[in-house]
């Protein structure tokens, strides 16, 4: 597994050309600011502190979803939410093209049956006490497709961190982890409005509204997500010592919503492009 190591005098960080992952983002006195290395035997991006979703974010219903008149059927199993999960850049081998000390551009060329042709290029930096991602997905086909994507970030948290940010409304999820109804109404344990505790519970929603600013509070120190993306995705388990904040493009399951919300069409030669940064604030 092809590994870069990149560091300023402030934040290391460890990319893998597999999946385009982060391994970890570090202080420069090793504090996880990600969730630490996972040392497993056989690598695979969902153990990584990092990865990029596209050309989709998260789930879509039965794997499949309307594109005018026709039904685009995802890679994977018919009717599988899991399926294409995440869509597939996160498991494809990039190519790095740009390195140096503070910063790695990575390129991939992806072709899936269901028309999913895009070229995708990926730069991560470090400039002071802030990561930066920044992601474009080009459009290779003759015919248009539907296009989204996200970050997805595993933030280092210990019992005394608290989690705040604002939002307009949220999707609880049902038992296949697929969101129902909107509502504009947060229960207490989802609403962090003001810094909370995010607790030792399963939390698995997606958030609308979203301000674009969202932060991690610790003793002695303070993370904070921006990203130019609508939508949050929260993710954690009961028992898990991370807690992901995922900007996305687009809601989960969008491509089964009215109107598709945040989706982009995008015609041969077209473009869609996010950012997400880390600042590392210390007290």
């Amino acid at each position: 597994m092809e590994i870069f190591t990149l560091q300023n005098p402030h934040l290391r960080m460890r990319v893998t050309s597999q999946g385009a992952a982060l391994l970890a983002l570090d202080t420069a006195d090793k504090q996880p600011i990600l969730r630490a290395l996972q040392d497993n035997a056989s690598f695979h991006p969902g153990d990584s502190a990092l990865f990029p979703m596209l050309p989709l974010a998260n789930r879509v219903a039965e794997n499949r979803y309307p594109q005018g008149k026709e039904t685009v059927e995802l890679p994977g199993k018919p009717g599988d939410p899991e399926g294409f999960l995440h869509g597939n850049g996160w498991l494809e081998k990039w190519v790095a093209c740009e390195t140096a000390p503070d910063a790695i551009t990575l390129h991939l060329r992806a072709i899936e049956r269901c028309g999913f042709d895009y070229h995708a290029q990926l730069t991560y930096a470090l400039e002071g006490h802030r990561f930066i991602a920044k992601l474009v997905i080009t459009h290779c086909g003759a015919t248009p497709m539907l296009y989204g994507g996200g970050f997805h970030p595993f933030f280092a948290k210990t019992p005394d961190t608290q989690l705040h940010f604002s939002a307009g409304g949220y999707w609880p999820e049902d038992a296949r982890h697929l969101p129902l109804a909107w509502s504009s109404t947060l229960p207490a344990t989802l609403d962090f409005a003001r810094p909370r505790l995010p607790g030792a519970r399963w939390i698995n929603n997606g958030y609308s509204g979203w301000s674009g600013v969202a932060r991690l509070i610790s003793a002695g120190r303070e993370v904070i997500l921006r990203s130019d993306t609508p939508w949050l995705m929260v993710y954690q388990t009961e028992t898990s010592e991370f807690i992901c904040l995922e900007p996305q493009t687009h809601p989960v399951n969008a491509h089964n919503l009215p109107g598709q919300p945040g989706l982009r069409m995008l015609a041969q030669a077209e473009s869609l492009a996010f950012s997400m940064e880390i600042d590392v604030l210390i007290h």
